[in-house]
């Protein structure tokens, strides 16, 4: 493992052939006061907690690059082409979709979507 220490400029910890995992008794605390905090990798990236829960505080969340579901509504006049108000819906596996809003929920557990794996 390597770690590189700049003194009030950066702080990196890096492990470029295995793992690595940050464990303390009364927890990890990550802070950016001054700028931003980003995360990335190649594959997945899960958030997890066992016995609590995942909060996220912020004036704006955004989730791109969301897939769009359809919805069959039975009035002939509804036109999706003009749709600007969607539905964050869930399917049952976790994965996250837009439906175009309507009356009531427009979320379908049997969406295309929810069976793309």
């Amino acid at each position: 493992m390597t770690v590189f220490v700049c003194l009030f400029v950066c702080l990196r910890l890096e492990s470029p052939t295995r793992s690595l995992i940050m464990e303390a008794p009364r927890g990890v605390q990550v802070s950016a006061a001054a700028g931003d905090f980003k995360a990335a990798c190649r594959k997945e990236l899960h958030l997890q907690s066992t016995e609590g829960e995942i909060f996220l505080n912020a004036g704006t969340i955004r989730l791109g690059n969301l897939p769009t579901g359809s919805f069959s509504s039975s009035s002939p006049s509804s036109s999706h082409s003009r749709q600007t108000v969607y539905e964050l819906c869930v399917c049952p596996n976790g994965k996250l979709y837009l439906s175009p809003a309507g009356a009531g929920s427009t979320c379908q557990s049997g969406s295309n979507i929810c069976l793309w794996s």
